[in-house]
């Protein structure tokens, strides 16, 4: 395996030079779709437009859907849920496909998911992607974090190389395939005993207390709570992976 890290959607390049992609948004898209799916959500389909999103959830009844929208971290009129991964609990989700539009983490999924094998990462499944990894086993791999509005964000950065340090015991001597590899594990291994800390202090996290939203942050701080992999059916949508 080979692993490259990239800041922002608008910097990974060619789909074709990978063979898998993961898409992370800490704060708070891909938190929220892995907790969505072990909560019993049929799938989870993500659109970078709300209008797109509006009118093709239009197509599926009532009460087999569920309309997630945010944008700057409140949720957007005429949607069913914020982007809170507290918010999709079993009652709310089980059995429902997720319409998904988010600022940040729906955009990273538009710009992978032509590459073969795709999936989202957040801390909280990190075991269940780096076991995942193991068995499959792809060759060059992509981490996509979705930043903020194309910039930098530690969050994502951070869960990126969380999830090499858990493949670092099967990794070969010659798996970065860029600096940007190197740069997440190491914020990893400096903040690994207090991420909570590390995402308070970011950009986002500092938004994100700013609305209100203290226990969403607290909860995105917590390593290897869930088992539940999203992973690419076809093109735009994802249904549950468990480990185990």
């Amino acid at each position: 395996m080979k692993i490259s890290v990239y800041h922002a959607p608008e910097e990974f390049p060619t789909a074709g030079t990978f063979d898998c992609a993961i898409a992370i948004d800490v704060l708070r898209a891909t938190t929220t779709m892995c907790c969505a799916l072990e909560a019993g959500a049929d799938s989870v389909q993500a659109f970078s437009d709300l209008d797109e999103l509006m009118t093709t959830s239009e197509e599926w009844a009532a009460d087999k859907r569920v309309r997630i929208g945010e944008r700057g971290g409140k949720m957007m009129p005429g949607c069913d849920l914020g982007n809170s991964p507290l918010e999709v609990t079993r009652d709310a989700v089980a059995g429902r496909r997720l319409f998904m539009s988010t600022t940040n983490g729906t955009r990273a999924l538009n710009k992978i998911k032509p590459v073969t094998m795709v999936l989202t990462a957040a801390l909280t499944n990190r075991q269940a992607v780096v076991d995942f990894l193991k068995d499959e086993q792809p060759g060059a791999i992509a981490m996509v974090s979705s930043g903020w509005e194309g910039s930098y964000s530690l969050e994502d950065t951070v869960c990126a190389g969380a999830v090499i340090d858990g493949l670092m015991p099967v990794l070969p001597k010659d798996w970065m395939g860029n600096d940007e590899a190197v740069a997440a594990h190491a914020l990893f291994v400096q903040w690994r005993d207090s991420l909570d800390v590390l995402l308070q202090q970011a950009s986002h996290g500092q938004r994100l207390l700013g609305l209100g939203n203290t226990a969403d942050l607290e909860f995105c701080a917590k390593l290897d709570i869930v088992n539940t992999i999203p992973i690419q059916r076809e093109p735009g949508i994802l249904i549950a992976h468990a480990r185990g």
